[in-house]
């Protein structure tokens, strides 16, 4: 299972991820920004036609098959706020994972580069 993972971690081209880390964050930002603003839409209430009245049928049940598509735009409206909202928040959080796998690769350039010097220092003592 750990050869699987480690296999698939070093197929992904870091260098790629961690230049387009940014532009992911500011789109994920736009589309919550330019979904954010938008207002939910309002279904107006349509009162559901009596059998006797002096409408036919046809326009009775064009009415409540528009009534049904208003709820249910409004309902979509409602699940593409919560997705843009979930966008916007992996962005941020791989924006700041990227950020530490920066953080921890230079690190790590500065810890192979101390124990260089170190193994370079203790080969000239003893040699």
């Amino acid at each position: 299972m750990t050869i699987g993972w480690l296999t698939v971690l070093k197929m992904v081209p870091w260098g790629e991820v961690i230049e387009n880390a940014p532009k992911v964050a500011n789109g994920a930002k736009k589309l919550w920004q330019n979904v954010g603003k938008k207002p939910l839409p309002v279904a107006p209430i349509v009162p559901v036609p009596d059998t006797l009245g002096s409408e036919p049928p046809a326009v009775a049940a064009l009415q409540a098959q528009m009534a049904r598509l208003q709820v249910a735009v409004a309902d979509l409206h409602q699940q593409m706020l919560v997705s843009s909202e979930l966008i916007q928040s992996l962005a941020n959080q791989n924006t700041q994972l990227i950020k530490r796998v920066e953080i921890n690769r230079v690190r790590l350039l500065w810890l192979a580069a101390w124990v260089l010097g170190l193994t370079l220092a203790l080969a000239s003592r003893f040699f």
